[in-house]
């Protein structure tokens, strides 16, 4: 019998992976499919709003990825203990989501003099900011980033993070220890330890 879950992404991790670290903590069993580049172009017309990923349940679609990861949070019971926690818990997700979509203006910037420009921005001044506050909250929170114990958007994080890494070939948490604290927290858990030794080795993040 085919999993209830069907998840649709490219096959690398970006925007995918929060999606998948969540149905792996929750022992979901869910359908990977990866589809390429190439494949693209026929596919998207067939999307609500050309874009993926897209999550199918029971022949329904759902789209937008953090709506997706929000909800599945619901369904593992990662969420906030009341509605202020929640609260804490979109605004980080929703800090993380800005600094990743200044990443993306850096990486898919074609004009080399600008893509100079924004590298010293990003490095110098977006990633210390981000990160610091980030970090601070951690600290904060004795390694996790809201309500001193995990939730939804531990696993966002450290899933985009390894995103990032990929991308620029180097650890930007380095110099963040309460970071690498939220890091290990995630990664240690069986589900997602699992998750990670079994996912496919041989694709671009």
């Amino acid at each position: 019998m085919a999993p209830a879950y069907k998840l649709t992404y490219f096959d690398f991790t970006a925007l995918g992976e929060p999606i998948r670290f969540l149905l792996s903590y929750g022992g979901i069993e869910f359908e990977d499919n990866r589809i390429q580049r190439a494949n693209w172009p026929a596919l998207k017309p067939s999307t609500p709003f050309g874009q993926v990923p897209i999550l199918e349940y029971n022949g329904k679609l759902a789209y937008q990825s953090i709506a997706i990861c929000r909800y599945l949070a619901k369904q593992v019971k990662l969420v906030g203990k009341d509605d202020w926690e929640d609260l804490e818990i979109d605004a980080t997700v929703d800090t993380i989501t800005d600094l990743r979509l200044k990443f993306a203006q850096y990486i898919f910037e074609r004009d080399e003099q600008a893509k100079k420009e924004k590298e010293k921005s990003l490095f110098n001044e977006t990633f210390p900011f981000y990160l610091g506050k980030l970090d601070a909250q951690a600290k904060k929170n004795n390694g996790y980033l809201v309500g001193c114990r995990l939730t939804w958007v531990d696993l966002v994080f450290t899933a985009i993070l390894d995103f990032f890494n990929f991308m620029i070939k180097k650890d930007i948490i380095t110099n963040f220890p309460n970071l690498q604290k939220v890091k290990e927290n995630v990664e240690k858990i069986p589900n997602i330890k699992a998750w990670l030794e079994k996912r496919p080795k041989n694709v671009s993040h």
